[in-house]
């Protein structure tokens, strides 16, 4: 790998770290990481320099080529929808799961497919911007190779140790447990190392080789170990339950520039989830974040409208198509319909293309969808794959029942049972419903009560910090699902 890719980006991603001393920013309640957003910046700055740079370099080496647009507009509008593309197939935070291969299949399809709909969409309307079929095979080719060394680069300097955030974890109980467990799955992405932990008891569950002496000096330590934050992850902080919080120590480290954050709050920046073991009813109450605005609901309801219409004319034909295949198969019903549980607890029926046989529910009694399901038809299995058989619930938007983006409605039977069994379940149930969620990005399809607990807190997270923004992102992410299949039994 070009070592000129390491050093710009190098200089730029610690210029950054010393001006915010974060890696994150919070817009519209929504974190996002900052070296992530540098990135998508360095890389929306390359495809805008490729297109516009395209015709002098086919220039000065010779090749004979068509008129090609390079200016302002048409390059921004290139850029952009291959930006939209990346991110739509998640491909800025699932690179550091993967090996080469999954990142170059993943940029080509982000790119050369998605990037490729999306820019003859955009040339149909606005033919000016046309560079011609030939001229974008080349600038997407080479916008392709380029823009995967710069996230290979990228990968070895957001990891190293001269950009990476230092941090320590003070408790030793099972929720730092939890957190190091998460650190070691998913944060490690994030530019964040964990160090270790301040144990907070005698009696912990963190091993030997985690755990870090007790300093006699706290606001010392982390100067002499360049930690920059420190995350109060204790299972329960009152004194007389045999804990210990050195108050006047955090204090001064606080004073004095070094971030204190509570585990749970550290949870929702790093995972966009709310780690329901921590969840107690002050967090919701005392929240400024959990709270109603009839603005807010006005525009969310007027996007779900136009969105909605919108996806009625465009997806007319798949609708009428899905049903004739549909009745090929197992003849009517066409459309299915069940009993959910909406806004406020409020039931309402769903409609869905019928995937499954007629008499999948037989003895009336409701059960989870299992994996390889025998219920599922084999036209069933490719409207799930592909999300086809949610069509029909496009009325449920417009009637209002439902909105785009939302916690996915649960049946009454499961609501009954789950809230039962998990603290705080009701809660999804004061934002509406949506065709796509937050949950559905981040989560494997549910099929039972410990899955529904994972799911809720990610429900949790969106009920808390949901805006237009977030709905926009989970709507261009929700791409990435459709096309790969994800979470569908």
């Amino acid at each position: 790998m070009p070592d000129e890719f390491d050093v710009v980006l190098s200089l730029i991603v610690k210029q950054t770290t010393r001006k915010f001393r974060v890696s994150y920013i919070r817009f519209r309640k929504h974190y996002f990481h900052i070296p992530y957003l540098m990135l998508a910046a360095i890389e929306f700055g390359v495809l805008f320099a490729i297109f516009s740079l395209l015709t002098l370099i086919f220039t000065l080496a010779g090749v004979n080529h068509s008129p090609m647009q390079v200016d302002l507009v048409a390059a921004f509008l290139f850029a952009l929808v291959l930006s939209c593309g990346t991110l739509a197939m998640g491909g800025y935070l699932a690179m550091v799961r993967e090996n080469l291969t999954a990142l170059f299949l993943r940029t080509l399809i982000a790119y050369c497919f998605l990037g490729g709909i999306g820019l003859s969409l955009l040339y149909a309307f606005m033919p000016s911007a046309d560079p011609g079929s030939e001229n974008l095979f080349w600038a997407v080719l080479l916008a392709s190779m380029v823009v995967i060394l710069l996230r290979l680069a990228f990968l070895r300097i957001v990891d190293s140790e001269q950009v990476v955030r230092r941090v320590v974890i003070f408790g030793a109980g099972d929720f730092a447990a939890s957190l190091l467990d998460e650190y070691e799955r998913n944060m490690q992405a994030l530019g964040i190392r964990i160090i270790g932990c301040l144990a907070d008891t005698p009696d912990n569950a963190i091993s030997e080789e985690k755990r870090l002496p007790t300093p006699t000096d706290l606001y010392q330590f982390c100067i002499q170990n360049k930690v920059s934050e420190i995350v109060v992850a204790q299972q329960e902080r009152r004194r007389n339950e045999g804990g210990w919080l050195p108050v006047p120590e955090l204090m001064e480290c606080k004073l004095r520039g070094i971030a204190i954050t509570n585990g749970i709050d550290f949870y929702e920046r790093e995972l966009k989830k709310a780690k329901l073991d921590m969840v107690h009813p002050s967090w919701i109450v005392f929240s400024e974040d959990f709270k109603a605005s009839k603005t807010r609901d006005f525009a969310k309801r007027s996007l779900d409208l136009l969105i909605s219409l919108t996806l009625l004319v465009v997806m007319l034909p798949f609708i009428i198509l899905t049903a004739i295949v549909v009745f090929l198969e197992t003849g009517r019903p066409v459309l299915y319909s069940q009993n959910r549980v909406g806004m406020l607890g409020k039931e309402f029926r769903i409609y869905k293309f019928r995937s499954m046989r007629q008499d999948a529910e037989k003895d009336g009694k409701a059960r989870w969808a299992s994996a390889n399901d025998n219920r599922v038809t084999r036209v069933g299995a490719f409207i799930r794959n592909t999300r086809l058989d949610e069509l029909p619930q496009i009325y449920n938007v417009i009637k209002g029942e439902m909105s785009i983006v939302g916690p996915r409605p649960e049946r009454p039977e499961f609501v009954s049972e789950l809230k039962e069994k998990i603290l705080f379940y009701d809660t999804r149930h004061y934002v509406k419903p949506g065709l796509m969620g937050w949950a559905q990005l981040n989560y494997p399809y549910g099929a039972s009560v410990e899955d529904a607990r994972g799911k809720l807190e990610y429900d949790l997270y969106y009920s808390k910090n949901h805006s237009l923004l977030m709905d926009l992102l989970i709507m261009i992410q929700t791409v990435e699902v459709v096309l790969l299949g994800k979470g569908v039994r």
